[in-house]
């Protein structure tokens, strides 16, 4: 695929990612994974990590790569002690499928047609699963029954597939985690305070990173420097290119037409205020 298609790939990953990610900010989630006995990031950790079975630190810290590893170490594995991961995963499932039909997602015109397309995309990424271990192990969890939970299952496996390839790419580059996250504060994109709360990195490493990354001439000031933009751009361009194989299967015409149909269920998400903070 040339650039206009990777950048329709990525418009269609985009466009129907709040589908998915909404999941991290809901009431219903906390709520049930609450009632399990899990509270604050002990309930993120492990319903995120439960599809590896009994996670430990290590391989949560691993994968899902940009967190204050003492924060993962609060939660795991002691949350296996309170639940089970079949017991997070279905508590997780039924939080999704609460918050998109609270926000009447499922009613939108057009939900057949995108499914059908975003389905065909994850279903194509599971014959590429060498690299990808959060997503590989997605994949063995079964396809609900109906089509608005299917769809937040298939844009879960695309944004895992993603994600596995972000993280590639990282490390190519010879980026840590937290050095990822000032680089995403330094864009302007995300508030650097929502990063090192959510993430838990302490002030003084947060800051003594971010003068590292000065010394690398990657910042100036509290903004990415040429060098530093430039690093950003090479990221994104590979993990683009990484997450083609799941999108190659729509072809180009596929994956505008699902970046189409995907921007009222998106606007939808965020219109209800699925993704604020304490929705």
């Amino acid at each position: 695929m040339q650039a206009a298609a990777r950048q329709a790939a990525r418009q269609a990953w985009r466009r129907l990612e709040p589908v998915h990610s909404m999941i991290y900010f809901v009431p219903e989630g906390g709520r049930r994974y609450a009632e399990l006995g899990l509270k604050g990031m002990a309930g993120y950790f492990a319903s995120r990590g439960a599809v590896f079975g009994r996670a430990s630190a290590e391989l949560v810290i691993a994968t899902f790569y940009n967190f204050n590893p003492d924060l993962v170490r609060k939660s795991l594995p002691a949350a296996w002690d309170v639940v089970t991961p079949e017991q997070i995963l279905d508590a997780r499932h039924r939080a999704a499928g609460e918050a998109l039909r609270r926000a009447r997602i499922h009613e939108l015109p057009g939900l057949d047609e995108t499914l059908a397309l975003a389905r065909r995309a994850a279903e194509a990424a599971t014959q590429h699963l060498h690299g990808r271990p959060l997503f590989a192990a997605h994949v063995t969890l079964p396809w609900p029954d109906e089509p608005i939970d299917q769809l937040w299952h298939a844009q879960t496996l695309l944004r895992e597939f993603r994600g596995d390839g972000h993280i590639a790419a990282l490390a190519s580059e010879g980026v840590s985690g937290l050095e990822a996250l000032i680089l995403h504060a330094a864009s302007g994109d995300v508030p650097p305070a929502f990063l090192k709360i959510s993430r838990a990195w302490p002030e003084e490493e947060w800051d003594a990173t971010e003068e590292r990354l000065r010394e690398r001439g990657l910042l100036d000031g509290d903004t990415l420097s040429a060098e530093g933009k430039a690093l950003r751009q090479r990221i994104e361009d590979l993990t683009d290119t990484l997450a083609l194989p799941a999108y190659t299967a729509l072809g180009e015409d596929g994956c505008e037409r699902l970046a189409e149909l995907a921007r009222p269920f998106g606007r939808g998400v965020v219109g209800a205020g699925l993704l604020n903070i304490g929705s």
